[in-house]
């Protein structure tokens, strides 16, 4: 008894898969293609749609850049460290020895930027070697980097950039 295997050559009108073109199965298989790929447009699209730009990225890249970029004006090959360290100091007056004094004006909260809380108002010396003058600032304040002593690691004026 010999046995008969099906065609496989391709009738007239069929596709390479096995799927006659205009059959129901050949729209069935378009419309879940066409779906997946709507439905990859709307997730990414969606995804997008949750970020928000309430100015906070303005320049965030040159900014953060500028953070990592810093070292200590009397170890220079020590990081000034980064955004968890850093605090405003808008204000300076000068000591009674002639040091310099950086008051703390930062009110941001500490939670997201990942640091201990110094309160405004308190008044920090900073050592004249822990004064950086070889780089501008971008960020628009003054910035003084502390320890969690509130030792100093770098200040560095407003300005220059």
């Amino acid at each position: 008894m010999s046995r008969r295997f099906p065609d496989i050559s391709r009738p007239r009108g069929e596709t390479g898969i096995g799927i006659a073109i205009g059959s129901g199965s050949a729209a069935l298989l378009g419309a879940v293609v066409l779906g997946a790929i709507l439905l990859g447009l709307l997730a990414v699209g969606g995804w997008q749609a949750r970020a928000r730009d309430l100015g906070q990225w303005d320049d965030a890249s040159a900014i953060a850049q500028w953070y990592r970029s810093l070292m200590q004006p009397d170890q220079p090959t020590i990081s000034c460290c980064g955004e968890a360290d850093a605090y405003w100091a808008d204000k300076v007056e000068t000591g009674p020895n002639g040091e310099t004094l950086a008051i703390i004006t930062d009110d941001r909260n500490d939670g997201p930027l990942g640091r201990h809380h110094v309160p405004a108002g308190t008044r920090i010396v900073v050592p004249s070697n822990k004064i950086k003058w070889d780089r501008g600032n971008p960020t628009g304040h003054i910035v003084i980097f502390l320890s969690v002593n509130n030792d100093v690691y770098c200040y560095v004026q407003n300005g220059g950039v």
